[in-house]
């Protein structure tokens, strides 16, 4: 009997605390980057900047996660990460210095380290929202198996539900400031008996007809490699192959699903398909990548792109889409297109499509 009063009194505390504001200490939480714990605005604060509170102790799988964060108007991407485990993860952050646009916010994964909200973009993963800097901003996300709703200023319908990326497994809940900006966060909350959904309903999105479901793709080199174009047949012929990546949503691969950037020397993989033709013929081929491509047909090269952030205008995101496109001279028989992909931040992404595929089959 007084074992189980024990756990029924350990539970109860458990439930209690659950929903009681986790005190920021570092007793409570791993702390990095600069900051000064203050009060602010009527809160016991954190104001952190370059870095993130990392829960102790606490494996998060489903519940709620509640915070206030004190916004500022300029660049930065506040936001938490949940399930997190090694280099994988769930995250929904904000973008307070785009008030009111569509990409305000965004939910997307961590996939090996990376982020790739240049695919995960969209209504389907973030929505329009007028933010205010001169008070609290409220944030609870919901989280429930594979699906997560967000709630912002106490919200009484979801601002956005989407359906979670990685299979649910529990992991570390981490927090973030504003990156360069620092910004004050108080009164974090988890609740971990508390995952309700409701009326979720995810937005749609259009895939790509008829992209490319699979590439091959290669072990990582360096993409200076590519420069020397009289060194090219040597860089193909070295690499090891054998990882194969499928279309994403119907609307791009990921690279990183299958490679760690960093994780060995290099920044640049091969993407390969193999176009049978039935006749000598030219076609054309539309096609996206993130961040920069070399497009190599039959150990030739005939493209070199750029389409990381910013590369284009200030504001350019370089986002996934059919938005290049090359004439393909193909032989009768066998041709191998490689597209040399390579990433800095955002998305390590390819995809592609023929136009017309009379008289063609990929592989």
């Amino acid at each position: 009997m007084k074992r189980l009063i024990s756990i029924f009194f350990s539970v109860t505390l458990l439930n209690a605390s659950a929903q009681e504001i986790l005190p920021i200490d570092t007793n409570t939480w791993s702390i990095n980057g600069d900051y000064i714990i203050e009060n602010y605005r009527g809160k016991n604060a954190i104001y952190i900047k370059g870095g993130a509170l990392a829960l102790k102790d606490t494996k998060f799988l489903n519940g709620t996660i509640e915070y206030d964060i004190f916004l500022k108007e300029t660049q930065g991407f506040p936001g938490v990460y949940f399930r997190v485990n090694g280099l994988n993860g769930e995250q929904f952050y904000v973008r307070p210095h785009q008030s009111g646009n569509p990409d305000a916010n965004q939910a997307a994964p961590v996939v090996n380290g990376i982020s790739p909200w240049q695919l995960y973009y969209g209504p389907r993963y973030s929505f329009p929202y007028e933010y205010k800097y001169d008070d609290w901003t409220h944030v609870k996300i919901v989280v429930n198996n594979d699906k997560a709703q967000v709630y912002l200023d106490y919200s009484e319908t979801p601002n956005l539900s989407w359906n979670l990326f990685h299979e649910p497994a529990a992991g570390d809940i981490v927090i973030r400031g504003g990156g360069a900006q620092a910004m004050h966060i108080a009164d974090v909350k988890i609740d971990a008996n508390s995952y309700q959904l409701a009326d979720f309903s995810p937005n749609d999105r259009e895939p790509i007809e008829g992209a490319i479901p699979e590439w091959e793709i290669s072990d990582m080199f360096d993409e200076k490699d590519l420069d020397d174009l009289s060194k090219l047949k040597k860089v193909i012929d070295t690499r090891t192959w054998g990882r194969k990546i499928q279309l994403m949503e119907g609307v791009a691969a990921n690279i990183s699903t299958q490679q760690v950037l960093n994780g060995e020397p290099g920044n640049t993989v091969f993407a390969k398909i193999t176009i049978n033709s039935s006749r000598d013929q030219v076609k054309l081929f539309d096609f996206g990548y993130s961040d920069r491509v070399v497009a190599i047909l039959n150990g030739e090269p005939i493209y070199r792109g750029n389409n990381k952030w910013r590369s284009r205008d200030y504001r350019y995101l370089g986002t996934i889409g059919l938005f290049d496109a090359i004439y393909l001279s193909l032989k009768k028989g066998d041709n191998t297109l490689l597209m040399a992909v390579s990433e800095d931040f955002g998305g390590w992404l390819i995809t592609g499509k023929f136009v017309d595929e009379k008289g063609i089959k990929v592989r």
